[in-house]
């Protein structure tokens, strides 16, 4: 189990390898382009070969890209829906460039048109970006915490859409904080041996690439996405203890997104938590 985290790639993307060396992680996600806006600029091939070389260098990795925010299979405009599946694209090819696992994103907001109203969207998109993508990177679809329309929150829905498009490149990334929100107790042994055997059930534990460890700061089923640093939210330390734990975990990376206790992100202190616990868990 290796524990990275999501950082900046300010002044260059090979500043990531520096940022998770300098907190302790053994492997990074982060952000090519400014994630709440469309544009992209296509990374210059100098950047991409300085992250790899880099990276191999400092044993960084598995690394992974995170997709824009305004990425929306299920946009009910096909401007926007455009823009999602060419967005995905030129991720996956900076992702494959710089030598990366591959990118995270988000499943989207229906925007009231119901999940089964935006099903055949969603599968078709896939299908369009996994071709149009390099070979040798994945792409992993995130559980949502359920918040208003977005959809991905219930393990049936994305192994309805990961089983229909049916690509060996299409995975999963598992968000503790989103899995706590959206009613699955993962904080508890009984709660999480049910979460993961219905996983496995929906979607198949074989497809899970990436953890997204994350404390919450809500409570269990808020279906509000808030993010708390570990063991200070309503999961806890016993409560992450008992996802690292779990057979289901044991090979997969975590990776951080939490706020830091100094307010600037992942931080040396969450990575170190981390460490202790899986030190714990036997990892």
């Amino acid at each position: 189990m290796r524990i990275g985290a999501h950082v900046s790639t300010a002044g260059g993307m090979s500043k990531a390898v520096d940022r998770a060396l300098d907190i302790g992680a053994e492997a990074a996600q982060f952000f090519c382009s400014s994630p709440q806006g469309w544009a992209f600029k296509p990374v210059p091939d100098a950047q991409t070969s300085a992250f790899r070389q880099r990276a191999q260098e400092a044993g960084i990795g598995p690394n992974f890209l995170h997709a824009i925010y305004l990425v929306n299979l299920s946009a009910p405009t096909p401007e926007n829906l455009q823009k999602s599946k060419d967005s995905l694209v030129n991720y996956m090819g900076v992702a494959s460039a710089m030598g990366g696992a591959g990118v995270i994103f988000h499943g989207g907001s229906h925007r009231g048109a119901g999940y089964d109203g935006i099903f055949r969207q969603v599968v078709d998109s896939l299908t369009e970006v996994m071709e149009r993508s390099p070979a040798g990177v994945e792409l992993l679809i995130e559980n949502s915490a359920g918040m208003g329309s977005h959809i991905g929150s219930k393990f049936e829905e994305i192994g309805r859409i990961l089983h229909t498009v049916g690509h060996p490149r299409l995975q999963v990334c598992l968000d503790t904080q989103h899995c706590f929100a959206a009613g699955y107790n993962v904080a508890t042994k009984d709660g999480l041996e049910a979460a993961m055997e219905e996983f496995d059930r929906e979607v198949g534990l074989t497809n899970l690439k990436a953890v997204h460890a994350n404390d919450s700061k809500q409570a269990l089923a808020s279906g509000v996405d808030r993010h708390e640093n570990i063991g200070e939210g309503h999961i806890g330390m016993e409560g992450i203890l008992n996802i690292m734990s779990h057979p289901a975990f044991r090979n997969v990376p975590f990776y951080l997104e939490v706020p830091g206790f100094e307010g600037t992100g992942p931080d040396k202190r969450n990575v170190d938590i981390l460490k202790e616990l899986r030190g714990k868990a036997g990892g």
